[in-house]
């Protein structure tokens, strides 16, 4: 099949149409890699009643916006989507998908500029996670592009110099024969200034403790900046994830821990602790500039930070407000809550909706609210609705969600001041929003 590229759409891939059928209708065509006004020569992979996926076997008439990609495993890596274009482009590419997803779903134009805080674009991330493999040779990588099976990698350029140090570690162990076959997946986190390092290790329950430090041993004999290593049991999903669907990280709990699991990072001109298991933003360049613009000016007697984390928002926010009360449910995440936040702050260990269910009266000059992809969801965004607060940040991963719940905030009397595009992701189709409503 020919056909041209009209859009591109969220996830990575580009939109094109077949030619009309007898009733008038195009069969809409899903493809990776490609740029808006490509044409291109595709197969299809996968036929739906209403849409097809397809690749790319040749592109006819090529986008002067098309550039060589930075990674010699773009195309087969399932990680990132844009590498064929430069970085300006891809921004652009982002903020035309934001602003038609708000359009669809919020029915929101946005009455404001939206600003767009661009990062560099290369060894940004400060968290990366691969898929570990013992037998019949050793492999670590991601997943295959549209795919469960594993990729070996030996670098990543989106990782962070240290990470990518590890990464070269962690083959060297694996080809030496100092990895365990129980262990299944190694997430590496460093510190913003690629200063220490965190390994969490997702592993089959069989995993001993003496393998852990054998393994343990082995890193960071190669990497001295490794500070210690935690093994986290794999759930039932987790071991089935060839034949059922990729594998989420970090399961039930710590099985056993080797050295300090605690790592120290720099943002907001403060020291965060962050535990394996706990969650921090992912750009280590950017993540100043996400909480400037989530915060701004913002001051006065109270703040809520919602879904909190270990406290990103929490820190600076309390030294603007006399008192800030911080959410957040996950437990390795709220044990580092409870211990960054200075004595004005408060954190509560709690989901959000619970958390709203007992505040009814509550009347804070400032919410902050940072969801996963999920979003807020309906309940929650009611909840918050009918809070008296005369100021609400949402800074958020999935501009669909995003979009559905702008819709019911508006619809309580919202309205926004400010839309940022902070991106926490170049070369891959993710992005991060920041949007600060006010009523």
């Amino acid at each position: 099949m020919q056909i041209k590229i009209e859009k591109m759409i969220y996830g990575g891939d580009g939109l094109g149409r077949l030619p009309a059928d007898e009733q008038g209708r195009g069969k809409t065509v899903f493809v990776p890699f490609v740029l808006a006004d490509e044409t291109a020569e595709v197969r299809a992979l996968e036929t739906k009643p209403g849409f097809i996926r397809a690749e790319v076997t040749e592109i006819v008439q090529r986008s002067a916006k098309r550039s060589e990609a930075g990674c010699q495993y773009y195309g087969s890596c399932g990680g990132c989507h844009y590498q064929h274009t430069s970085y300006e482009e891809q921004l652009q590419i982002k903020a035309g998908i934001l602003r038609e997803t708000l359009a669809r779903g919020a029915k929101l134009e946005l009455p404001v500029e939206l600003q767009l805080h661009a990062a560099e674009p290369w060894h940004y991330r400060n968290r990366t996670r691969l898929k570990v493999r013992t037998a019949p040779e050793f492999a670590a990588g991601y997943h295959l592009h549209r795919s469960h099976h594993l990729l070996p990698v030996r670098e990543c350029p989106i990782s962070s110099p240290l990470i990518n140090r590890a990464i070269a570690a962690l083959w060297a162990a694996g080809e030496a024969g100092e990895v365990s076959a129980n262990i299944r997946e190694v997430q590496f986190f460093a510190a913003q200034d690629d200063a220490g390092a965190l390994l969490e290790v997702v592993a089959a329950s069989d995993l001993s403790k003496p393998e852990l430090e054998g393994f343990a041993a082995a890193m960071q004999s190669r990497v001295p900046e490794i500070r210690g290593v935690a093994a986290f049991e794999m759930t039932r999903k987790q071991d089935d994830a060839e034949a059922t669907g990729p594998a989420e990280s970090a399961a039930r709990g710590v099985l056993f821990a080797v050295g300090d699991t605690t790592l120290e990072t720099q943002a907001a001109g403060a020291t965060f602790k962050v535990s394996a298991g706990s969650f921090f933003q992912t750009n280590r360049f950017l993540v100043d500039e996400l909480v400037k613009v989530a915060i701004g000016d913002a001051e006065g007697k109270s703040a809520f930070d919602l879904y909190a984390g270990a406290g990103l928002f929490s820190v600076p926010l309390a030294r603007r407000f006399t008192k800030v009360t911080a959410v957040e449910a996950a437990y390795y995440s709220s044990m580092d809550l409870a211990r960054n936040i200075p004595e004005n702050a408060k954190c509560v260990r709690a989901t959000t909706e619970e958390f709203l269910r007992g505040v009814g009266g509550a009347r804070p000059e400032l919410i902050v609210v940072d969801p996963p992809r999920a979003g807020l969801g309906e309940k929650t965004a009611q909840a918050l609705g009918r809070m008296h607060a005369s100021r609400l940040t949402y800074v958020s991963c999935d501009p669909a969600t995003l979009s559905r719940d702008l819709k019911v905030l508006l619809q309580s009397g919202f309205r926004v001041e400010q839309a940022h595009l902070v991106d926490l992701f170049p070369q891959t189709y993710h992005m991060e929003t920041v949007f600060c409503l006010v009523r």
